[in-house]
């Protein structure tokens, strides 16, 4: 019989390559490296405590060889993990002669793993997993396991829980790398912190941002991004300001964060300095930059630079369109977003959701009735798109606007999307503006029901309730608010002067300013009193 190391040898040929491959995947592009020994001190598994096999029917399929590994010094069955090792068609009919024998030889003593050898399966044996998609059992593994692997293993780790946004999976790999007293490198580091920031946990991630050594512009992208997707813009901004005042120059990736930051704020003049620095930087534009740039002038009602942005763009698609047609829709622009939908069409490219969402926005405001009614049909006969809950919600709101309430009703209950709250909210808004109080209860009761721990809902049915006088039912819904604990951001007004952005909350008077603005809305209004203008103004 052969002996053990040569069976070994033969069960994983391919662990026993001196090089290793493995994938690094950034911004989508695939790329293969050859990865040399580490010299990362790992801590080897001493002992195989069992073998398991699940083995495939057809011969020529790849079967795999479960073993759980146990830690050193440790004979019990905790923190072991699986160790996944492939078996070619070569074994095909001997696995279990071969499991006897390792059996055996454990039993008596005379099988001794190597941990190295382990620690390197082990290593094979993730990266593998991740290469075929099997992320979940790859941190599995490695959070059983007990030890430490190299630190490209982690890197890939991380990554695919990055790009498949399986963040708690991420969190589970950072646990083990201090459970087994491993210390990150600075490009580990960056990892976690994009991990983190990705995953909207921006407390974790700036820390790890605090104690960087250097300051990437990778970490300060992550950063940046991570607090606009979190809807702390004005902490984006304030973090890119510091950036470039470290001589940190910015990349499109950053532009990108900060117009978006500057359209959600409606802060035009620190969009337009970002944009000039994106012309002085000479970075070409691509179509994610364009986009929000496009977006972040329509958003701070200039769309003749929204446009001019668009005219400029040498790469178009669908998203550089939709971006234009839903920024003349915010504008009010109806005349524009038909045309341009309809140009866009002929210059061959496919509109999708986010576009027919738009264009049906733009007929409900405009009154389109039987355009709107059109284009809806037109996404699944022209396009094969079927309309999601928003779309449905955008003929409601078409129809509830011309005073076809009952149409509307009609339409929510024949829908596909009946169970959406957002349909129900159309169609109450829709009720409070033509004076339709049984409709208004209807809807109000169907809108509650289906999401009543949304706090907004809470205000809308109030003020549905309190423009029908119905102020009984008013006292009910702020009852409820109370006993459930609900409570829904204050609504606040910004207005940008000389470069600074102020904010001002409802019932809040927290601005400094506040006691100067009363007074001289208190002057004005004494000296329109004196002018007589002041019934023209109230009217």
């Amino acid at each position: 019989m052969l002996p053990l190391s040569r069976m070994k040898s033969l069960l994983a040929p391919v662990l026993s390559r001196p090089t290793t491959m493995f994938v690094c995947r950034s911004y989508g592009v695939l790329s293969t490296f050859k990865n040399l020994n580490s010299a990362q001190t790992m801590n080897p598994m001493s002992k195989v405590s069992s073998f398991r096999c699940s083995t495939a029917k057809n011969h020529n399929q790849i079967r795999v060889l479960n073993s759980e590994a146990s830690g050193s010094g440790s004979s019990s069955g905790s923190g072991s993990g699986e160790v996944h090792v492939i078996v070619g068609p070569m074994f095909a009919g001997k696995t279990t002669t071969l499991l006897k024998r390792i059996k055996s030889e454990r039993s008596n003593g005379s099988f001794q793993a190597n941990g190295v050898k382990n620690s390197l399966y082990l290593d094979e044996t993730i990266k593998g997993l991740c290469f075929s998609g099997r992320v979940a059992e790859a941190v599995g593994i490695l959070c059983r396991s007990g030890v430490q692997v190299e630190a490209e293993t982690y890197s890939l780790v991380l990554q695919e829980c990055i790009f498949r946004q399986a963040y708690k999976k991420g969190k589970r790999v950072h646990w083990q790398m201090i459970t087994v007293g491993f210390v990150p490198n600075e490009y580990l580091t960056v990892k976690l912190l994009i991990l983190y920031a990705k995953a909207g946990d921006l407390d974790t991630s700036h820390i790890i941002f605090d104690k960087l050594q250097f300051k990437s512009l990778v970490s300060w992208n992550a950063m940046i991004a991570g607090y606009v997707q979190k809807g702390m813009e004005e902490v984006g901004l304030s973090l890119y300001h510091d950036m470039k005042q470290r001589d940190v120059l910015p990349d499109q990736y950053t532009f990108s964060s900060v117009f978006r930051a500057c359209a959600s704020l409606a802060v035009l003049e620190q969009g337009k300095q970002a944009h000039a620095l994106l012309i002085k930087s000479q970075i070409s534009g691509n179509i994610v930059v364009n986009s929000a740039l496009m977006d972040m002038y329509f958003k701070c009602s200039s769309p003749s630079d929204g446009y001019l942005v668009f005219s400029k763009s040498l790469e178009r698609n669908v998203i550089t369109w939709t971006a234009l047609i839903s920024g003349y829709g915010q504008n009010g622009r109806i005349k524009d977003v038909l045309e341009s939908f309809h140009r866009m069409i002929d210059e061959g490219y496919r509109p999708n959701h986010v576009t027919f969402l738009a264009v049906l926005s733009a007929c409900s405001h405009g009154g389109l009735v039987n355009r709107g009614k059109e284009y809806f049909s037109s996404m699944m006969r022209d396009y094969g798109l079927q309309p999601r809950g928003k779309h449905y919600a955008a003929i409601v709101d078409l129809l509830g606007r011309a005073g076809r309430l009952q149409e509307a009703h009609e339409f929510v209950k024949n829908s596909r999307c009946e169970e959406h709250p957002v349909l129900w909210g159309a169609l109450l808004g829709a009720c409070k503006i033509h004076g339709d109080i049984q409709m208004v209860k209807l809807a109000a009761r169907n809108f509650f029901d289906l999401e009543p721990e949304n706090a907004g809902k809470y205000v809308v049915l109030s003020n549905a309730y309190a423009s029908f006088g119905l102020w009984n039912s008013v006292a009910e819904i702020r009852r409820l608010m109370k006993d459930s604990g609900v409570k829904k951001e204050p609504g606040y007004s910004m207005i940008e002067v000389q470069r600074q952005a102020h904010f001002f909350f409802m019932e809040h008077n927290a601005h400094e300013q506040t006691a100067e603005i009363y007074k001289l809305v208190k002057d004005m209004a004494g000296i329109l009193k004196d002018a007589g203008d002041v019934q023209d103004l109230l009217s």
